[in-house]
């Protein structure tokens, strides 16, 4: 079974799915058993969810301010409900 540090590297293949499935059972395993990678994939979640819902609508770079990546990181940090 993958440790943390593993997991940490495979997060992104885990959530994007795509890895082998015996790993992503293997994946699967740790996170039930390990809060804190369960957090940090749901972090990663948010993350990826975030960051999707941004391009859709996403200006040039240019017209990008700080308040709004201000914004961003605030957005981030709210706890889930």
């Amino acid at each position: 079974m993958p440790n943390c540090r593993d997991m940490a590297e495979l997060a992104t293949d885990y959530l994007d799915r795509a890895m082998p499935w015996h790993r992503r059972v293997l994946a699967w395993t740790h996170l039930r058993a390990c809060a804190a990678c369960r957090a940090y994939f749901d972090q990663m979640r948010r993350t990826v969810a975030l960051l999707r819902s941004l391009t859709e609508s996403m200006p040039p770079e240019s017209e990008i301010s700080e308040s709004d990546i201000e914004a961003v990181m605030r957005r981030l940090n709210e706890p889930t409900g």
